[in-house]
């Protein structure tokens, strides 16, 4: 079996790293800076304990990956690039593979049925950055990460049990779950404070804005007869196996979202997380405001190129009265 890793930024590069140290055969779909990087001088692993440059085969578009009907084929990309990713797989040659979708957000499973037969998806909890070509620095222990995994939209196969066992090999705690989805729903409602993260820094107050955020989206998943499981850090499982923790000569950036307002990136994936709460609440009349002025506001910040954090709590409060007011 090859793993491929369509995606190699701070999870995906982080993954195909770990499971090459372990002695898997990673193949990496990569692009841009962070493909060059890693195919003249590897990807450069930094963890509380490691501080290693990995090297594993990459290239720079899938018709140069030869896809094999014994893949197993990880999408380790953001959740507004999925669609692309998807199309390009199916050209490739990609047809009855399972496809295990290592992605915040709750919808990439859904676009990947419409296309493929064998979707999983994949509850990942890794705290891990990408800034800098060439590099990707993972701040969790005593594991690397905390992944549960399922196939779409309920069961488990004998290919999630690959999965897990090939993640446990590379140090990263991995279950299988008949039930995989109320677990992205919980880790959901953690990715709903992203944009506040990159809005206002990180350790600005941000508690009571996120208690909103997510009271808001309780109601709507309710309203939606969506249940969740509940993966903050007082879960057993996130207290025994995933704690945030520092890396040695290395200071985080914050959220995912804050790491693509570093890069510049041209659109965040916060439509598909803050967005997709607004969705629901449009389709079952549940009023959405605070997630919505959030999903303007990433999409602002995006169009205009902000830094992350350059936004202060009144400026965001303001903006989000005002935002209710019309």
């Amino acid at each position: 079996m090859r793993i491929v890793v369509f995606g190699t930024g701070a999870i995906g590069g982080a993954v195909a790293a770990v499971l090459q140290r372990a002695g898997q055969d990673v193949l990496g779909i990569s692009r841009g800076a962070q493909f060059e990087a890693i195919r003249n001088e590897g990807l450069r692993l930094l963890t509380p304990t490691v501080s290693e440059t990995i090297r594993f085969p990459v290239v720079q578009s899938l018709d140069k990956a030869a896809i094999r009907t014994d893949d197993m084929i990880l999408l380790a990309i953001k959740g507004q690039d999925t669609q692309e990713a998807l199309e390009a797989l199916r050209s490739a040659g990609a047809a009855n593979q399972p496809i295990f979708c290592l992605q915040n957000g709750v919808t990439n499973e859904d676009a990947a049925l419409r296309l493929f037969p064998n979707v999983h998806a994949v509850t990942v909890m890794m705290p891990s950055v990408f800034i800098t070509p060439g590099e990707v620095a993972v701040q969790s222990a005593p594991k690397l990460g905390l992944f549960y995994t399922g196939r779409y939209p309920r069961g488990s196969d004998t290919a999630d049990t690959a999965f897990a066992e090939a993640m446990t090999s590379a140090d990263i705690a991995t279950f299988v779950k008949e039930d995989v989805m109320p677990f992205k729903y919980g880790k959901l409602f953690l990715n709903l404070s992203n944009i506040l993260i990159a809005a206002l820094g990180r350790g600005a107050p941000i508690a009571a804005l996120r208690e909103r955020v997510r009271t808001e989206a309780a109601q709507v998943l309710t309203a939606a007869g969506i249940g969740w499981e509940n993966v903050d850090q007082d879960h057993p499982d996130r207290l025994k196996y995933m704690n945030f923790a520092d890396v040695p000569g290395y200071e985080g950036t914050g959220s995912s979202t804050a790491q693509s307002f570093l890069r510049k990136s041209a659109r965040v994936e916060t439509d598909w997380l803050n967005g997709e709460i607004v969705r629901l609440g449009r389709l079952h009349d549940t009023p959405v405001p605070v997630n919505a002025y959030l999903t303007a506001l990433a999409a602002r910040m995006s169009r205009e190129g902000a830094e992350p954090g350059s936004l202060s709590l009144e400026e965001v409060e303001a903006g989000l009265a005002a935002f209710e007011q019309t």
